[in-house]
């Protein structure tokens, strides 16, 4: 009689995106080698995939959390592995996740390690929004801003959370999905690329449309006071310093692979304009790969000259958390967060904290997101490399995702203890 196999994912076939799962393979000879493939397609239609060598045990049981992979996309004992080390089929895409309501489904084949034979498979649901989770999108009676509310289950209040991912335009419901789970109100902004909007980065940015999200998440009953966070990466990473500095209401801002001054784009608020620190593209490097490094083409903020778009925050009542890759390759946010924490050092201010991912790249994503070393660039308009190597990168999402929660539980309390709604 052929053997049973079993391809079993603990605690349930189902989970959150951002969770863990435990794979074990049953029913092997002792000592049998089998090959482990993931695979997954994304809302693009693009295909990720991933695969790792086991042996099982005397037994006849490989468990990722205890038999290491002995090669393929990853090494070692890991338990995760065959999500986080999954690459695309596509050259330089990035995972597309556009529909939260909808899971990604990620295909699990056990193979026989010498002739290749399919010998088992499961299935596991990845979901974003939890039972009870309010999507909300705003609309024309929300004046122009464009976006999707997240209301966590229960009356509240909640902290709330404004999420700016500017990253090609569009919208990005991904994290704010997620960490509406958590229990926070998170409002996924829009700015540009999304329905009515114009498509293109904007001439300059409007500070005012983000006082208006601002207020409007502050105003909402379900969210406590006093203030509300701020989760931004990259060029969004300018415009949450920005926000923090010139506008009220704002108690905690999370700045990943971001800048310290104002970048390619004008900023207004009202009368003030803060020019942009312009990229040089005669510091664009070109790789052995024959894709693009523009590191280094973003010129030093704090230099004469350039002062004049750095941004003031020691302004800010906020508090900060800078998250750093050391990998990062769109520009180098080690310097820039250096310098923000160097300038509030300077006007007496130590309410922030910096933390350094060795080995990271730029996109810090939610845990198990597949890293992306390369991209399109827009505003460069050719394939760029964004850094990173794939576990250090893993390892960073899965601290960093902690890390935001935390800094924002601890952050947005109500410090009045009331629970009532701070008016504005």
């Amino acid at each position: 009689m052929a053997a049973i196999h079993h391809n079993r994912l603990l605690p349930s076939p189902r989970c959150f995106f951002d969770e863990p799962v435990h794979l074990q393979v049953d029913g092997l000879s002792p000592h049998q080698k089998v090959e482990l493939r993931s695979k997954l397609r994304d809302d693009k239609g693009v295909i990720f995939r991933a695969s790792s060598v086991y042996k099982a045990d005397a037994t006849g049981q490989v468990d990722l959390c205890r038999t290491p992979s002995l090669g393929g996309s990853y090494t070692g004992v890991e338990p995760m592995g065959l999500f986080w080390a999954m690459a695309p089929e596509t050259p330089h895409s990035k995972l597309l996740k556009k529909n939260v309501l909808g899971s990604i489904i990620v295909n699990i084949d056990v193979l026989h390690g010498d002739t290749g034979e399919l010998l088992a498979t499961a299935t596991n649901e990845r979901r974003f929004m939890t039972e009870g989770v309010r999507r909300i999108p705003l609309g024309l009676k929300e004046g122009r801003l464009r976006g999707v509310l997240f209301l966590p289950p229960g009356q509240g209040p909640f902290p709330g959370v404004l999420d700016v991912y500017l990253l090609g335009g569009g919208l990005s419901e991904v994290r704010a999905s997620l960490l509406a789970n958590k229990g926070f109100v998170v409002l996924a902004l829009a700015y540009y690329g999304y329905q009515d909007m114009p498509r293109n980065i904007p001439k300059h940015f409007d500070l005012e449309y983000f006082e208006e999200a601002i207020t409007f998440l502050r105003r909402h009953p379900q969210v406590q006071g006093p203030g509300i966070g701020i989760l931004s990466i990259s060029k969004s990473g300018d415009l949450a310093l920005s926000m923090a500095s010139f506008l009220s209401g704002i108690s905690a801002t999370v700045w990943i692979n971001g800048s310290n001054a104002n970048i390619m784009t004008p900023l207004h608020y009202k009368d003030l304009v803060i020019p942009p620190l312009m990229p040089i593209l005669e510091n664009v490097t070109l790789l052995p790969s024959g894709h693009i490094d523009v590191r280094d083409t973003i010129p030093d903020p704090d230099t004469e000259g350039n002062r004049g778009s750095l941004i003031p925050i020691e302004r800010s009542s906020s508090r900060f958390l800078f998250a750093v890759s050391e990998d990062d390759r769109n520009w180098n946010s080690c310097l820039f967060a250096q310098q923000a924490a160097a300038r509030l050092r300077h006007h007496g201010k130590e309410n922030f904290e910096v933390v350094t991912y060795p080995g990271a790249g730029h996109f810090l994503e939610v845990p198990y997101m597949p890293h992306c070393p390369s991209g399109f660039h827009s505003a460069v308009g050719k394939v760029v490399v964004f850094g990173g190597e794939v576990k250090a990168h893993h390892e960073a999402q899965l601290d960093l995702w902690r890390r935001v929660q935390e800094f924002f539980r601890k952050h947005l309390k109500d410090s009045s203890n009331t629970g009532q709604k701070a008016r504005l």
